[in-house]
């Protein structure tokens, strides 16, 4: 199971420096996958959550894609509506050329009703122009001779559906461990799971039944990672942004935690 990091490409302590350091750290620390978000503008709504600077993730992965040599890269998730199909494929065949067969594609139908508004795209047709733009960019296959591995987020039935039709891997995000061995008993057809998790190291262990995967005491996170890959999870997304944009002035504690896991996993049997 290939186990990867969620990097923040926002927020007000993010720069080309901070970008190159993630991207260092996380190749040094042996994980296997650096994935970024996606906004094409930065509405209030998404200004909340996700504020400027907001480094736009093909731009950003190109160029980490010649500062690496062994993570693969990928988008988590593009939002599909905000683009011509034709153009996501073709900036996707050029970051997997670029990288050498590094690339993943997340794609997903978003949630921001004013960027939607702001783009121009009706935010009410969002459902319907996802399953058309993802019909044309599954038709594309861009990679040639190495296809982008194409991931489909959310975790909605229609996501879900999205994902059995078109996609090489299921990404649900944030889910807690019971939703999600309830919802794969549910679909039997599902394509690989690949989900992005949270990553918040807790001192004392973290308890109820809605916890999500990735909150708790090292041991906890653990076993969450052996339990979705029991699930038959061939990559697991680690997401440290806990949604304080001012995390981003202070990665270092993300970086603490992403090495205190990596070491984790190797000394525990």
């Amino acid at each position: 199971m290939q186990l990867g990091v969620n990097v923040p490409n926002f927020g007000p302590g993010t720069d080309p420096g901070v970008l190159r350091e993630w991207a260092s750290r996380i190749e040094e620390l042996g994980y296997d996958l650096l994935m970024m978000s996606d906004h094409v503008t930065v509405t209030p709504d998404v200004a909340e959550r996700y504020p400027e600077p907001f480094y736009e993730p093909f731009t950003t992965l190109a160029w980490l894609a010649g500062l690496t040599r062994t993570v693969l890269l990928g988008t988590t998730v593009t939002v599909l509506p905000y683009r011509h199909p034709l153009l996501v494929a073709r900036m996707a065949e050029g970051l997997q050329q670029l990288s050498g067969g590094r690339f993943v594609l997340g794609v997903g139908a978003g949630w921001s009703r004013q960027e939607y508004a702001a783009l121009g795209v009706p935010f009410a047709d969002r459902g319907r122009l996802t399953d058309a733009h993802l019909a044309a960019l599954h038709e594309a296959r861009p990679g040639g001779a190495t296809p982008v591995p194409l991931w489909v987020g959310g975790s909605s039935r229609a996501a879900i559906r999205r994902a059995v039709r078109h996609g090489d891997a299921w990404h649900p995000l944030r889910v807690a461990l019971p939703w999600l061995r309830a919802t794969l008993a549910a679909h039997g057809d599902l394509p690989a799971l690949a989900p992005r998790i949270a990553l918040d190291v807790t001192a004392a262990p973290a308890t109820g039944p809605d916890r999500p995967a990735g909150v708790g005491t090292l041991d906890q996170i653990a076993d969450d990672l052996a339990e979705l890959e029991r699930l038959g999870a061939t990559a697991v997304v680690l997401d440290p942004y806990q949604g304080d944009p001012q995390q981003t002035r202070t990665p270092e504690p993300a970086w603490q935690a992403l090495a205190a896991l990596a070491a984790h996993r190797r000394t525990t049997p």
